[in-house]
C-alpha cells in the first residue's frame, strides 16, 4: 500500500471513531436527560397525589365526620376544625414548588373558605349549642350553597393537571 492509502484508513478511522464519540456522548445525555425527566415527573405527581388527599382531608363533610365531638362546646369544635385544617395544610405546604399557581391557589382558597365557613356559622350559634349542633349547621349549609362543592372542584383542577403531566412527554415546570 502506499502513504495515500495509509492517510485515507487514519483518516477514515479518526473520522469514524470521532463520529462515534460525539453520537454516544450525546445519546449518554439524552439518557440522562430522560431518567431527570421521569424522576421529576414522578415527584411532582406524587405532590399532586399528596395535595389531591389534602384536599380531601380538609373538605369539610370528611373533616366533621373524622373530628365530630357532639358533646363538646361549640368553640372546642371550632377550634378542633381550625386547628386540623391548619395543621393539615401546614404539613403538605412543601408541596407548592411541584404545582402550577392555579392550583396551589385552589388549595389555598379552599383552606381559606372552609375556615371562613367554621368561623362565620360558629359565631352566629348561641352560647348553649354544642359542637354536634355546629357539625349539623355546618353540613346543612354546605349542602345548600355551591361552596358546598368547592373541594370538589379543587380536586378536580388537581387530577386535570396530573393528568395533563402524564400525557405529556416532558415535564411542566411550575409557571
Amino acid at each position: 500500500m502506499d502513504s495515500t492509502s495509509y492517510i485515507f484508513i487514519i483518516s477514515m478511522t479518526v473520522f469514524i471513531g470521532a463520529s462515534l464519540y460525539v453520537w454516544f456522548r450525546f445519546f449518554k445525555k439524552e439518557t440522562k436527560r430522560e431518567l431527570q425527566n421521569d424522576e421529576s415527573k414522578k415527584v411532582i405527581l406524587q405532590a399532586y397525589e399528596r395535595l389531591t388527599l389534602l384536599v380531601s382531608r380538609i373538605a369539610l363533610p370528611n373533616l366533621i365526620m373524622r373530628l365530630n365531638v357532639p358533646a363538646s362546646t361549640v368553640q372546642d369544635m371550632q377550634i378542633l376544625l381550625l386547628q386540623t385544617i391548619r395543621e393539615e395544610f401546614d404539613f403538605n405546604i412543601s408541596q407548592q414548588i411541584y404545582v402550577s399557581n392555579d392550583a396551589w391557589n385552589a388549595i389555598k382558597t379552599l383552606r381559606d373558605q372552609n375556615m371562613l365557613i367554621v368561623n362565620q356559622i360558629a359565631s352566629s350559634l348561641p352560647e348553649h349549642a354544642t359542637g354536634g349542633d355546629l357539625s349539623k349547621i355546618i353540613l346543612d349549609f354546605l349542602m345548600n350553597d355551591k361552596r358546598g362543592t368547592l373541594h370538589e372542584l379543587v380536586g378536580n383542577v388537581l387530577a386535570d393537571e396530573a393528568k395533563k403531566l402524564l400525557n405529556s412527554s416532558h415535564v411542566i415546570y411550575k409557571d
